[in-house]
């Protein structure tokens, strides 16, 4: 019997509560039902791979083997021209173990210090992954914008307050919930996703012979050497 989408479960490989959030809206708005992970459960051990594709993997991977749902994962971050990618797939480790959303920005807004507002272009980058039984899929969406000298705005979280979105003349924590769906990166990459589930039938019936892969490597804002 054929499963549709409207009724879809999915195990959502996070455990950073505003992700998490943010996620169940855009995922919910298609009618996939989302499991988060615990409180106290943490995904940075798993990600050891080099680029964005290879972490969302990773994770989608492994929570998919713990839990045996189709699992879906991202991994995302900030890349500045300027310091040539940084932080890049270490947005989320960006000032060292312990630091804090406010940490990180104060750390990348001190690399920025004599940059001048010409030179801080910067974009957002996600990859957005699921693994099934049958196979595994990824997609990628971005957003370019700027770096500003302090941050602005009380939504979002990470580096919203300081990542300004020149077409609406905000950062994005100045953005509601609904305007960053629209155009942030992650929104742009989950919604490559739902359309795909929605179209595809690849959870209706998996099997071991329907295994997909297309791993997409995201271009570094890094010089070439």
């Amino acid at each position: 019997m054929r499963v549709e989408c409207s009724a879809m479960q999915v195990m959502l490989a996070s455990a950073n509560p505003a992700k998490i959030l943010e996620l169940k809206d855009i995922l919910g708005q298609a009618g996939i039902e989302v499991i988060g992970l615990g409180d106290r459960s943490s995904t940075q051990e798993i990600e050891t791979g080099s680029t964005f594709t290879e972490n969302a993997l990773l994770k989608a991977r492994y929570y998919r083997d713990v839990s045996a749902l189709p699992t879906i994962a991202d991994d995302s971050g900030l890349e500045v021209e300027a310091l040539g990618g940084e932080p890049g797939v270490r947005s989320a480790r960006y000032g060292g173990p312990g630091a804090s959303d406010a940490d990180r920005i104060n750390k990348l807004l001190d690399k920025l210090r004599n940059v001048p507002h010409d030179r801080r272009q910067c974009r957002f980058v996600c990859v957005a992954a699921i693994a099934w039984d049958g196979g595994e899929r990824t997609f990628m969406g971005e957003s370019c914008g700027s770096i500003m000298t302090e941050p602005r705005g009380q939504g979002g979280f990470g580096y919203d307050p300081v990542f300004f979105y020149q077409p609406l003349g905000r950062t994005f924590a100045e953005l509601t919930a609904a305007e960053k769906a629209e155009v942030s990166h992650r929104g742009r990459a989950f919604r490559k996703l739902v359309t795909w589930l929605r179209s595809s039938g690849a959870l209706d019936t998996p099997t071991s012979g329907d295994r997909i892969e297309n791993p997409i490597e995201v271009p570094s804002l890094a010089p070439k050497r």
